[in-house]
């Protein structure tokens, strides 16, 4: 928008440089009113979607220790980083993602070590 107006007013001088040899003053050019941008869609309030991305994190990072803890972890730490980045008003709730995204990466390497293998052997 600022663009626009900046080059509105410097064809206005430069019509109005040149009219000036030909006798036309600045008073008789045509006056045009800027033109008002249309007001934005309004957005979601960005500590809601931080809000929703601390709960996410949380609920990944508790069901990572059950399954999928390979994906499940990074994704929880990766979505309460941005949580606490976007200062959500759910502090604790990012902080809990975080810390159950970091166990479930623990009980990966645990696992790994015990079994030599990624993959879960719940029975006998």
């Amino acid at each position: 928008m600022t663009l626009t107006l900046i080059d509105r007013t410097r064809r206005t001088d430069h019509a109005t440089d040149q009219g000036a040899g030909q006798g036309v003053t600045p008073e008789a050019a045509p006056e045009t009113p800027p033109a008002q941008a249309p007001d934005p869609a309004p957005r979601p309030a960005a500590g809601r979607e931080a809000d929703g991305l601390a709960v996410a994190s949380f609920v990944l990072g508790l069901v990572g220790l059950l399954a999928f803890n390979l994906l499940l972890g990074p994704t929880a730490i990766v979505m309460a980083l941005l949580a606490l980045a976007r200062r959500t008003r759910r502090p604790g709730r990012a902080y809990l993602g975080l810390a159950l995204g970091v166990a479930d990466l623990v009980v990966l390497a645990v696992l790994v070590t015990v079994n030599g293998t990624v993959a879960w052997n719940l029975g006998a």
